[in-house]
């Protein structure tokens, strides 16, 4: 009887824990990828370098939206051929009847791909993909308030906790000219206009990418890290 009462005491103050807002800025993990200037610089194409990866997502109360992601993914069968991605892009959103987000870029995103094993190791290209949010939810933890979001296909992103309630991002509206047209793939990348970087950018080197390899085979890990 206790243990029944207890649970729907439970049941009644989820909800209340629930929040009914994604607006703000957020971050996952130790949060040193922020959206906003701090970032990616539209202007010349470049990035700052956080000093772990991660993702972070911000949106505004007027539906637009920006999106920071820094990952690597790991080679089970090349450990030295580490994949390092710098991803940014932003654009209007529309949130959906069914409570999935529909992510519209304004086709001036970009992002530089590092794999020391590729034919052309480091390149930036035009990333102009319109994204699905299939679900989301936000949360009060004893943390602070955390974001969930789902990819299209239902896999979770990694949680994102609350940054700022004021969004940090660029100026909402396209920051350069692009040439080619906005993708509406909801799973892959879109490649246009790639660039070759010029061994003077920033890359991982060979030692650190070995370090890297040494770490994620001893944690069994051979998927992305978020």
């Amino acid at each position: 009887m206790l243990f029944s009462s207890l649970a729907s005491l439970l049941l009644l103050a989820a909800p209340a824990l629930a929040q009914d807002s994604f607006v703000g800025t957020w971050s996952s993990g130790s949060g040193a990828v922020v959206t906003g200037s701090g970032f990616a610089n539209p202007a010349n194409m470049s990035f700052t370098y956080p000093k772990t990866t991660g993702i972070s997502y911000s949106f505004t109360t007027d539906g637009f939206y920006e999106i920071a992601r820094y990952r690597f993914t790991a080679n089970a069968t090349e450990p030295n051929c580490i994949t390092g991605v710098m991803n940014w892009a932003h654009g209007t959103y529309a949130a959906q009847p069914n409570g999935s987000i529909v992510l519209t870029p304004f086709g001036d995103g970009f992002q530089q791909i590092q794999n020391p094993c590729a034919a052309v190791s480091n390149f930036i290209e035009n990333y102009n993909d319109t994204e699905l949010v299939s679900a989301w939810a936000v949360y009060q933890e004893t943390t602070g308030q955390r974001l969930y979001l789902y990819s299209y296909d239902g896999s979770p992103l990694a949680p994102q906790n609350l940054v700022s309630a004021t969004p940090n991002m660029l100026p909402t509206q396209r920051l350069r000219n692009v040439t080619g047209t906005v993708s509406t793939s909801s799973g892959g990348l879109t490649t246009e206009n790639a660039l070759v970087v010029s061994g003077g950018e920033q890359r991982w080197t060979a030692s650190s990418a070995s370090m890297l390899a040494t770490v994620l085979a001893g944690a069994g890990m051979a998927a992305s890290l978020l």
